[in-house]
């Protein structure tokens, strides 16, 4: 661990603090009054940050004295005071203790230790290494109070509070059945939240290289952060609640712009789709069974020899056609592509690349670097390099021309079938040459804003873009999925777990493969998916070629079930458009965990298995094989049960039945909810004639939120809002703005009392 040494002197210009230690310089950062930044120049002088994208700095007031031996920089909100050793406490602006660096000695023993002798050996029996002996170049650790619970770290697995977890941020490509010993997937989100009774901040270290969180594994005095390379880069983020700690990290690193209407809807996917045919047959199929569906995937099987940008000539002789024809069904297709070029003489992608130096390079030789994936031996772009991205981005027209409407980014941790790209292949950093051990955890990142970038220009439109990996500040570009799940019951457990903490991590807008991925799926598990998925930000059905599990494999009373839950979906939509909508303006995401609404309760702390969808509709799905029932925990206030339609008091835990066909779900009184009618797809029928709502209880406001679901226009104002009272049960509803040219001529609203 690096001795910083003590502290020589200080100076402040603009919104920095410069901190001469005897070894090094630190440098504290005012970022916001809530927001402030800890560094140290380890490797640069520069944060070469990838996550957050121009200045943060908000003009915010803040005052420096020297006291006791400390540093003091104080804001309107927070009070970090540093000391020798590069120490660093904070303080809310009344002197309470929020956060305080660990003093003690970093060891490892039984007595210390959350975890017993045997509990860690039965952990690292089952492949799950306890990384509580290694030491670190770059290390913070923060004092442990006792009360503190931690919820963050993106889609890591495990249950919902990360207290006695550790992990590693490397973006990981791992087929094996995802458990709870897993320390690595595909993305890396090294944010979390710290809630403990009296207080609640969040931490967020930003450094791209492989790097380790100890949430009191090792020693239940402290929790640790770890990294060798890179520099000391961490923000501290106050706020009053737990929503405050998620608007802050997203204005720090972004949010996502409003998707398109219509990626709302359902998605079927598939490996193993091929031809034509194929699409046509689970097109039909949809319509058939009166599954209301708006998107198909088309895996890697499009593709001619799994070139990028192609389509199989023999099983897509004419793709503009068919995507046309199926457009005019109502399903749009959403096509992947992977980062790995074949290396083919004949194939213009790899020869332009390859003429113009585009792809990563072996440190050796100096030559492109060749590993294998799905096209065999491949060429890996260098996304770091922004000639590189513009140039991916303008190859999407093939596929957009074609008739696309999303791209479905994959194996872009990045994924490769002979061993793991050594940490020295060289890369570039906006003209900076790097290697692979910097670049590892952003190269999905960098595809991703490559994409984004590439599709919105040459659309116009709101890109769907899709993806694995992923990095802090991907949400802006991006979508993202839980990866290659399989079809047992804790991955559908953990699934919910996984949602709510990338919604708190930034990710909004996610999903699991409904189902599961690997392994054969049961009737049973696939329905208590779809039950638990329909209320999930994004609704994707999809498995690998050894597999069916379309809506009607297994036939009744399941294909009906499955239907009732799809159509809900449908019914909600804008409902989850309108929360959407919040999350580009505060963070908040669209699938919450409870403990984001009612951080106070203690019941809620360690919910794992109910979520909220905005702040109005609780879903308390079974996650268990042969339940048909479960125990509810309703918070504070008023609900409504959306089955029965019962009133039910909360604060208490009650056993709710819930047969195969039943997904408890309970509506808080007060709320207004906007629905759709019925149909088949986004825009089967015209969604701006009349505004349906559903009103629960005597008093409630709302303010619903409409625009043409498609492009930006309404960035500059092209949107209309309303303000929907119900006071006394007598409801109202005021247009507030009006941008947008297809207003509601009708309303039509049902009570429930």
């Amino acid at each position: 661990m690096f001795d910083y040494g003590k502290i020589k002197s200080y100076k402040a210009v603009g919104n920095e603090v410069s901190i001469e230690f005897e070894n090094i310089v630190g440098k504290i950062t005012v970022v916001t009054e809530d927001i402030i930044n800890v560094f140290a120049p380890h490797e640069s002088e520069d944060h070469r940050s990838k996550a957050i994208e121009g200045d943060k700095y908000n003009g915010a007031r803040f005052e420096v004295a020297e006291s006791d031996g400390a540093v003091c920089i104080k804001t309107d909100k927070l009070e970090a005071k540093v000391y020798d050793g590069y120490k660093v406490d904070f303080y809310d602006r009344d002197g309470k203790m929020l956060c305080r660096d660990y003093r003690g000695k970093a060891e490892n023993s039984a007595s210390k230790n959350t975890l017993d002798a045997a509990q860690i050996a039965a952990r690292e029996a089952e492949g799950h290494k306890i990384d509580i002996r290694k030491k670190y170049k770059i290390e913070v650790f923060k004092q442990i109070d006792g009360d503190e619970c931690f919820y963050g770290l993106g889609e890591k697995t495990g249950y919902l509070n990360k207290r006695g977890y550790d992990y590693e941020m490397w973006n990981t490509d791992n087929a094996s059945p995802h458990v709870e010993t897993f320390r690595r997937l595909y993305k890396s989100l090294p944010f979390f939240i710290t809630l403990k009774n009296d207080c609640v901040f969040g931490l967020f270290f930003d450094n791209t290289y492989l790097s380790s969180f100890d949430m009191a594994t090792a020693n239940a005095d402290y929790y640790r952060y770890g990294v060798n390379d890179g520099n000391l880069d961490y923000y501290f983020i106050g706020g009053e609640n737990m929503p405050k700690i998620v608007e802050n990290y997203t204005y720090l690193t972004g949010r996502m712009n409003l998707p398109q209407l219509w990626t709302l809807g359902y998605h079927q996917s598939r490996w193993g789709y091929i031809t034509e045919d194929d699409f046509r047959e689970v097109a039909d199929g949809m319509r058939k069974n009166d599954i209301p569906c708006d998107v198909l995937h088309y895996d890697i099987d499009y593709m001619d020899g799994f070139r990028v940008f192609t389509f199989d000539p023999k099983h897509h002789p004419d793709p503009a056609a068919f995507l046309a024809e199926m457009k005019q069904k109502g399903f749009r297709a959403v096509t992947i592509v992977d980062p790995g070029v074949k290396v083919d003489t004949n194939y213009s992608v790899y020869n332009e690349g390859l003429e113009k130096g585009y792809f990563a390079k072996d440190a050796f030789s100096g030559n492109v670097y060749i590993n294998k994936v799905w096209p065999g031996k491949s060429a890996y772009p260098d996304f770091g390099n922004p000639e590189v991205r513009k140039w991916w981005g303008e190859n999407h027209k093939v596929l957009l021309d074609a008739g696309a409407d999303g791209i479905w980014n994959d194996m872009n941790e990045p994924a490769s079938f002979e061993g793991e790209l050594p940490a020295d292949v060289i890369f570039t950093d906006e003209g900076r040459v790097t290697n692979h051990a910097e670049m590892h955890n952003v190269y999905g990142h960098e595809m991703c804003r490559a994409t984004y970038e590439g599709v919105k220009k040459l659309t116009g439109k709101r890109p769907f873009v899709l993806t694995r990996a992923c990095y802090s500040g991907t949400q802006k570009y991006a979508l993202v999925w839980t990866g290659d799940n399989t079809s047992i019951w804790y991955n559908l457990q953990m699934a919910i777990e996984q949602l709510c903490n990338l919604g708190l991590s930034g990710m909004a807008f996610a999903a699991t493969d409904i189902g599961g991925f690997c392994g054969n799926t049961t009737p049973e598990l696939l329905t208590r998916w779809i039950q638990m998925a329909c209320f999930s930000p994004m609704c994707r059905n999809h498995c690998c070629s050894e597999l069916r599990q379309e809506p009607w494999v297994f036939g009744e009373p399941y294909l009906s079930i499955y239907r009732k839950f799809v159509k809900l979906r449908y019914k909600f939509i804008p409902y989850l458009y309108n929360t959407f909508r919040t999350c580009t303006q505060t963070g908040m995401p669209v699938m919450r965990p409870l403990v984001l609404m009612y951080e106070k309760d203690e019941n809620v702390k360690q919910i794992n298995d109910e979520f909220m969808i905005g702040d109005s509709i609780l879903v308390a799905p079974v996650v268990g094989q042969g339940q048909t029932r479960r125990m509810i925990y309703l918070p504070e206030g008023e609900w409504y049960d959306y089955i029965t339609g019962e009133k039910v008091s909360g604060n208490k835990w009650f056993i709710r039945e819930a047969p195969i066909d039943v997904c408890p779900m309970y509506i808080r009184s007060g709320a207004i909810l906007p629905t759709f009618a019925p149909q088949s797809y986004i825009g089967e029928i015209d969604n701006d004639e009349t505004l349906y709502l559903e009103v629960y209880g005597e008093n409630g406001k709302y303010i619903h939120y409409q625009d043409n679901g498609t492009d930006f226009a309404y960035l500059d104002g092209a949107y209309n809002e309303y303000e929907i009272v119900n006071c006394n049960g007598e409801v109202s509803v005021k247009q507030t703005h009006t941008g947008y040219e297809k207003p509601y001529k009708n309303t039509k609203i049902t009570y429930i009392k």
